[in-house]
């Protein structure tokens, strides 16, 4: 994955012939991995791992091809492929978390980024766009910049209808399959973050975070079966602190209609090294761990995930 050697001046904006349209013709924007028939009702999904950067989107970023990913969640699909031989679908992208966020509304966009006025219905004051990190993210990990320069807003539309909306397309289809199939769904929305996480003033490094919207993307069954599982295979798990689950768990769980929604974050100080972004020894052991965990929950009661009353939501 070599960086273009293009020269991009500081000021410039970019638009040309070439669009993201045929920056995922070769490599596929994102594959569902399954096998011949889903045996339970769970849908893993991996919105960050993918790893296919497309050399025109290099040649736009001031940052090499290292230090563009580190927004990646690396080998997330990978840790959690035992989900798929257990007979669950999952849902991964191929395009990076730096081109195009797919766990954000669809016009979550920071106006600073762009030549062109954005469209009334941009969301351009949430949190993680004033945190660079929209759907179109003006920054990876370690607050770097992405952009040499102002792109086009046709950049960004072309980047959400061809990819995003596609992709959540895919998500919906795989949900309500298997609402319809098992009479409830439950999506595993799958992430990683930096070792230098701690919580709060005990100074903690969690090894994993379970994120369920403080409650409301899924019964609380799940969550407590996830957390009390990680904790006997001798992980350190937080609850909702500092991540409670982004915009693919609120919008997707919906507990009252039987569709529930978790998220999981696993440090990535467990299976690979942050500064070569190569996996570690600790890789097969998690990989193996993770396997577990999807077992077990899978193996939970099905009147765990009946409907609730609609007044919940």
């Amino acid at each position: 994955m070599a960086r273009s050697q293009d020269s991009i001046r500081e000021g410039s904006h970019f638009g040309s012939s070439m669009t993201a349209a045929g920056d995922f013709t070769a490599t596929p924007p994102f594959v569902v991995r399954s096998t011949a028939v889903q045996r339970v009702p769970y849908v893993f999904n991996s919105p960050h791992s993918g790893s296919h950067y497309p050399p025109r989107f290099l040649a736009m970023s001031r940052l090499d091809a290292k230090a563009i990913r580190r927004s990646e969640d690396c080998y997330v699909d990978e840790l959690f492929a035992g989900a798929v031989t257990l007979g669950a679908p999952m849902l991964a992208a191929n395009f990076p978390r730096a081109y195009l966020d797919a766990n954000r509304e669809p016009w979550e966009l920071d106006p600073r980024m762009f030549v062109d006025p954005l469209p009334a219905h941009a969301n351009i004051r949430s949190a993680r766009v004033a945190g660079g990190l929209g759907t179109v993210p003006r920054l990876v990990g370690e607050g770097q910049e992405i952009y040499a320069g102002k792109l086009r807003l046709s950049e960004a539309v072309m980047r959400i209808e061809t990819l995003y909306k596609p992709y959540h397309e895919e998500l919906k289809r795989l949900l309500t399959h298997t609402h319809a199939q098992f009479g409830y769904a439950v999506l595993i929305d799958c992430h990683s973050m930096p070792a230098s996480i701690r919580l709060g003033d005990s100074g903690l490094r969690p090894d994993f975070i379970i994120g369920d919207r403080f409650g409301v993307a899924c019964a609380p069954a799940l969550s407590d079966a996830a957390i009390t599982i990680l904790t006997r295979l001798g992980y350190r798990v937080a609850h909702n602190k500092p991540y409670a689950g982004g915009f693919i768990t609120e919008h997707y769980g919906r507990p009252a209609r039987r569709l529930h929604a978790l998220q999981i974050e696993v440090n990535r100080g467990l299976y690979m090294d942050e500064k070569t972004l190569e996996p570690t020894t600790g890789f097969t052991a998690l990989a193996n761990d993770l396997t577990r965990l999807a077992a077990d929950l899978m193996a939970l009661p099905d009147e765990y995930f009946g409907g609730l009353p609609l007044a919940a939501e």
